[in-house]
């Protein structure tokens, strides 16, 4: 093994460590994300040719590891307590007192005040400076063993700074930021699984998956915040501590923390996050007030559970109690049905509620909800209200069942609950509820590519209700468009230009276009390949499709139920009297893709992935979602990640975006 190939792969680990620490603990990048790319590739090439140096910190080992069994028990290196809460100035006074009483001090107590982030404690075991376990807090004593899982949070440093102690066990909490909750929620609510309740809850289950390559693709962040065993410390507060921290690599939250002279500065410190708090990023449930002074602490002591130095100042619950008047159901983009509460308006935390999102019916069982239901409330931050839990010692009798709907609530289509999915969906093609969504899907490039129908024409088709389906595109007329603000007669006629020219797309985008659940660009011409036109679709089986190689029985059971629906039928049928006949069985541009399959990673600056999937499809290649052997090449944009390692791997070509066009331009 070449010495310099080593001192490089050294070198390469701590720029990228030092490089993950300034974006993601200090946001202060130093370097840009395609320079830090290109030494990321550097490593993941050596690695490749020595792989003898691969350790567990090395920068490239955060995607997770192969799925556990079951966690094992690890025990703390001193035990995990929990914190005695206050939930008044009187409390917190008493805590004073009792510390005076103990200390005997000449004047006020310092104390050290943070935010109590609502999230899951976790222990991070460093052994000369690199990550050897991670547990979470368990029962104090033992806690369950996490360390892959943890390993793939990026905030948390694989390994210290060079002054870091031979062993040092530090504590922290691990946290879900508000704006990702939403956003895993509404990822996970299109795709058919049950939402979070809360983002504590999101976050403790993002790391107690056995496959922490699921972990990995949650948006969890930590803020580390004491230490248990330590073999050298140097430092005598909680502040020093917080700085040392910080020194060594972790990520801390000294600026939203202050020292506090006494219980006055503490009670000021307590009103002014109060009042912040429905602007921060994250959740908090209080402040934790802490003797600044370790040494002052190791006189107090603990008990058999608490510090007897610390308490938690606990804000007032952000719950209320009010009645279900009735449950509305909602019509989400992807016909995803919810149902909302409409409540009797309550004040809570300084905003009046009048609606709860109900999530899904698996939920409303859970909880036992019916409408009429007294129940209690909760606001976290800004995410939705949710209901927490029913009261049905309040119950007349009059309470009624809320049923999962058989039929769509706006068109009246059928609704289908998929194998293995939460939610229920309207079937309609045509259901109003989704139809802004449909027709900008319908009409992208990579679907009908109608060029000029954008946004702003489809608020103003729907707006003076010109269209009721995607089939009413094609009966559209220059008068109707001249009713559009600021249509011109030469827009005018590009528009109906392009409208009419997706008559003759490829079948494979065309059933793209219909937005059928689960069917994408590649599906779309797995479907088109093998029955030849939409027709031959509306009569094909669930054993007919599922004896294709790609095709699932989710798949199948989406591509039937969406071609017997009776209002698809209708709008299918208005679509080939309107003209449109989707082209089949011919390739566009030669055959030299045929057979080919190829991947696309990272971002492409000239078109979407799905468009460049399409281009492939189209030249008679295949679009794959994951690295194989029997991959033919991988099309690698700005931060590709592991299918870009994968393929260097497995010695798959790398085209960058560049290759890839002069490949097409060659057809």
């Amino acid at each position: 093994m070449s010495g310099t190939v080593a001192k490089r792969y050294e070198e390469l680990c701590r720029l990228l460590h030092h490089h993950n620490h300034l974006y993601y603990v200090l946001d202060r990048p130093e370097i840009s994300d395609a320079q830090y790319d290109r030494l990321f590739r550097e490593l993941v090439a050596i690695e490749k040719e020595q792989p003898e140096l691969i350790t567990a910190d090395s920068p490239s080992q955060r995607v997770g590891a192969p799925p556990l069994e079951g966690f094992a028990t690890v025990p703390h290196s001193q035990p995990m307590l929990s914190l005695q809460n206050a939930l008044t100035l009187g409390e917190i006074k008493e805590f004073d007192a009792s510390v005076k009483r103990s200390l005997k001090p000449s004047g006020a107590i310092d104390y050290f005040c943070e935010l109590k982030l609502d999230g899951l404690a976790v222990e991070l075991v460093y052994q000369k400076g690199r990550l050897t376990v991670g547990a979470t807090r368990g029962d104090g004593v033992n806690g369950e063993k996490i360390t892959e899982n943890l390993r793939t949070i990026r905030q948390i440093p694989l390994a210290l700074a060079d002054e870091a102690p031979e062993l040092v066990a530090v504590r922290g909490e691990v946290y879900m930021e508000l704006a990702d909750f939403r956003r895993l929620n509404e990822e996970r609510e299109n795709n058919g699984e049950a939402v979070f309740a809360n983002p504590r809850n999101a976050a403790a289950g993002s790391l107690r998956q056995l496959d922490s390559a699921v972990t990995a693709r949650r948006p969890l962040k930590i803020f580390c915040y004491g230490i248990g065993a330590c073999t050298e410390k140097g430092f005598s507060s909680q502040s020093q501590m917080l700085e040392k921290l910080r020194r060594w690599g972790l990520r801390v939250n000294l600026e939203q923390s202050r020292i506090a002279r006494g219980v006055d500065e503490v009670a000021a410190f307590y009103n002014e996050i109060l009042a912040l708090r429905e602007e921060l990023p994250f959740e908090i449930d209080g402040i934790v007030v802490k003797v600044e002074r370790l040494d002052l602490q190791a006189r107090l002591g603990v008990t058999s559970r608490a510090p007897r130095w610390a308490r938690a100042w606990k804000f007032p619950p952000r719950q209320a109690e009010t009645r279900v008047e009735e449950v509305r159901l909602q019509v989400g983009r992807t016909g995803a049905i919810t149902p909302v509460a409409k409540l009797t308006p309550v004040r809570v935390s300084g905003v009046t509620v009048a609606s709860a999102s109900l999530h899904n019916w698996d939920e409303i069982a859970r909880l036992d909800i019916r409408q009429g239901d007294h129940v209690i409330i909760e606001r976290a931050g800004d995410v939705i209200p949710y209901v927490v839990r029913s009261l049905p010692e309040k119950r007349t009798g009059r309470e009624a069942a809320i049923p999962v709907p058989a039929v769509c609530p706006v068109c009246g289509s059928p609704v289908a609950r998929l194998e293995g999915e939460v939610i229920p969906r309207c079937q309609g093609l045509d259901c109003p509820a989704r139809l802004r969504e449909t027709l900008k899907h319908f009409a992208s490039r990579n679907a009908m590519d109608i060029d000029g129908l954008g946004e702003r024409y489809i608020d103003q088709l729907l707006r003076l209700g010109l269209v009721k389906s995607v089939a009413d595109l094609y009966t559209l007329t220059k008068e109707d468009l001249f009713r559009f603000e600021r249509m011109g007669d030469k827009l005018a006629e590009n528009l109906l230009a392009a409208i009419a020219a997706s008559k003759k797309r490829p079948l494979a985008r065309f059933l793209h276009a219909l937005g059928i659940r689960h069917v994408g660009v590649h599906l779309a011409r797995v479907l088109s390949d093998r029955f030849g036109s939409a027709a031959a679709l509306t009569k094909a089986s669930r054993e007919e499709l599922t004896a294709i190689h790609e095709i699932g029985d989710q798949v199948a059971d989406s591509v039937v139920r969406f071609f017997q629906s009776p209002h698809n039928l209708a709008i299918l049928k208005q679509l080939e009297d309107a003209g449109v006949v989707p082209e089949t069985g011919e390739k566009k541009g030669g055959t030299a893709l045929a057979g080919k399959t190829f991947v696309f990673t990272g971002a492409l600056s000239r078109f979407t992935r799905q468009e460049a999937e399409a281009m492939v499809t189209e030249r008679g290649g295949r679009a794959a979602g994951s690295v194989s052997r029997k991959t033919d090449f991988v099309v690698a944009g700005e931060e590709a990640g592991s299918k870009y390692r994968k393929a260097v791997e497995l010695g798959v070509p790398v085209l960058s975006e560049e290759d890839f066009i002069r490949l097409l331009g060659g057809q």
